[in-house]
């Protein structure tokens, strides 16, 4: 039987935000106001929105909704998007990263089976219009990963070669045969 409940989400998202805080410190500051096109996100403003990335899904769950329709959209994403929208600097972002990520998987922790198997009802024309409670506090660590992909091409612009693909390089070298053995 495969279990995932509380601790393994949390365990799971720490390692998905320590990896996007590695991103963040080999990325220079001086390039923190890189982006890709002129429509898109800074390299500081993508690792800003990941760092709020769970305040959603934790306020909600915090408060232990149970019916989206209730919930007044506008007004968080506004309280979000002014508090995205605040200048910060490399370490500024980097502490955001550390404690919004802690206390997300904190929370995530300690949360029961049956917190985890209550339905919550979504907004009106949502598909599915039911889920549970594990299925969306799996969607902050999947928002996540969709942005740190957009990190590490970001990376690539720089010309900076992504930590996991070092990573990955390095194993492939250990398990390549030895020349002249």
């Amino acid at each position: 039987m495969t279990y995932y409940g509380g601790r393994e989400m949390a365990a799971s998202f720490r390692t998905v935000r320590g990896n996007t805080i590695r991103i963040a410190e080999e990325i220079p500051e001086a390039r923190y106001d890189f982006k890709a096109t002129p429509d898109t996100r800074t390299v500081a403003q993508t690792l800003v929105h990941i760092a709020f990335g769970p305040s959603f899904q934790l306020h909600m769950h915090q408060h232990s909704l149970e019916d989206l329709a209730k919930v007044n959209f506008p007004e968080l994403w506004a309280k979000v998007g002014a508090e995205e929208a605040r200048p910060r600097n490399k370490s500024q972002i980097l502490a955001l990263l550390k404690t919004e990520g802690e206390a997300f998987a904190t929370f995530l922790e300690g949360l029961s089976d049956s917190f985890l198997a209550e339905r919550v009802t979504m907004p009106p024309g949502a598909e599915p219009p039911i889920k549970s409670r594990l299925e969306m506090l799996l969607s902050p660590k999947e928002h996540e990963m969709h942005h740190r992909g957009q990190l590490m091409v970001l990376q690539r612009l720089l010309g900076l070669t992504p930590h996991l693909t070092r990573q990955r390089q390095e194993r492939v070298a250990q398990s390549a045969p030895q020349a002249g053995q």
